[in-house]
This record gives structure tokens, C-alpha cells and sequence, in this order.
């Protein structure tokens, strides 16, 4: 039997929880990958005001599930391989660890040996508006190899008909950097018409 390929997901303590389940509902259809995931603290805070359902159905989406204490967990190794990471949302908290090497938890060291093993690592920013703190260590992420950085910005081309809509084009815009394609997901191509 062919072996899964591995996905981290990390779901940080930034509004946008919400987005964080879209993916993980999108990457359960997906049978030819095995989803680890870490939700950080402030995470489950934010879920309380954000999200309708429990953290038991959340972490229902992924094959295995990390305490974000754990730093001896499989994902903290390099030599545990993986496809990469997604930290959606990313809080500028986390933002700034990465810039800065700074691995205190779980999801910040295993995104800390994405960068160091030159895997894809995708980071969903949610702050408005961004100071430039903010900007700055998003700009050094930005300029590292395999490191795209994509906030969940709104389009209209395709038009959308939902939040839902909405929120599927941006987890079809981030899986596409790890050639994942789903249908939800329409480019520019697909809609361009003129009149």
C-alpha cells in the first residue's frame, strides 16, 4: 500500500479560525494525505468566539493531532519528512517567531525545520491593518526559499455568491503552492470575461 504523503497544519491564535477548518475539511477529502495538526492556545481562545463547533470536531478533521507542548514530537525533526506546512491563520506572533528563530511551541519548531529542510511552508497572515513590525518580518519570511506568504485577501473575479465561496478560493489559492488543485478554486482564466 502507498504511503500517505504528510501535510502540517498549524492553527495559531489569530482571528481567522474559521479558515483553519475550511482547509482541514478540504485535506480530509483528500485521501492521498495524512494531516497532522497543532492548534496553539490562544487557538482554542479564539475558537470559543469564532467557531460554532467543539475542539473535538476540529481536530476530528486530522489524522494526528500534536500538543502544541509536545517539542518531542515527530514534526519537531527534520529527518521526519513531510510536504511542508500551513499555519492558517498566522498570528503576528508567530509571524515573528519565524522571522526570528525563535521556537517556543510545538507549531513554531516544526515550522521553524520547514524553513531550515527547505520544505513549503505557506503562511496565512490575519492582521488589519499591519504595522511596519508586521510588514518587516513578513518581507524577511517572504525573501526565504519555498516561503509563501498568503493572506486570505478577497476576490471578486470569480464571483463569489458566499463567505463560503470566499473562503474556498483562498484554501484552493494556498494548496495550489503544493500542486493540490480543487474545483472550488477558479483562476482567472476560468472567469476573465468582458463585455
Amino acid at each position: 500500500m502507498k504511503s500517505k504523503k504528510r501535510l502540517i497544519v498549524g492553527i495559531s491564535g489569530a482571528s481567522g479560525v474559521q479558515l483553519g477548518y475550511r482547509l482541514l475539511k478540504v485535506l480530509k477529502e483528500l485521501k492521498e494525505f495524512e494531516v497532522h495538526l497543532i492548534v496553539s492556545e490562544g487557538a482554542k481562545e479564539t475558537m470559543r468566539y469564532e467557531l460554532s463547533i467543539s475542539y473535538e470536531e476540529l481536530i476530528g478533521y486530522a489524522d494526528i493531532v500534536h500538543d502544541n507542548n509536545d517539542i518531542a514530537a515527530s514534526i519537531a525533526s527534520g529527518s521526519y519528512e513531510s510536504e511542508g506546512m500551513i499555519i492558517i491563520p498566522a498570528s503576528m506572533k508567530t509571524v515573528s517567531a519565524l522571522a526570528h528563530g525563535y521556537a517556543d511551541s510545538l507549531l513554531q519548531r516544526a515550522a521553524d525545520v520547514v524553513i531550515k529542510e527547505k520544505r513549503r511552508l505557506v503562511i496565512v497572515p490575519r492582521e488589519m491593518p499591519m504595522s511596519a513590525i508586521h510588514l518587516d518580518n513578513l518581507s524577511y519570511l517572504a525573501k526565504l526559499q519555498d516561503i509563501h506568504i498568503i493572506p486570505p485577501m478577497l476576490t471578486y473575479y470569480n464571483h463569489p455568491e458566499s463567505i463560503e465561496d470566499m473562503e474556498l478560493h483562498i484554501i484552493g489559492k494556498l494548496l495550489s503552492k503544493f500542486s493540490i488543485n480543487i474545483k472550488e478554486y477558479k483562476r482567472w482564466k476560468e472567469n476573465n470575461t468582458t463585455n
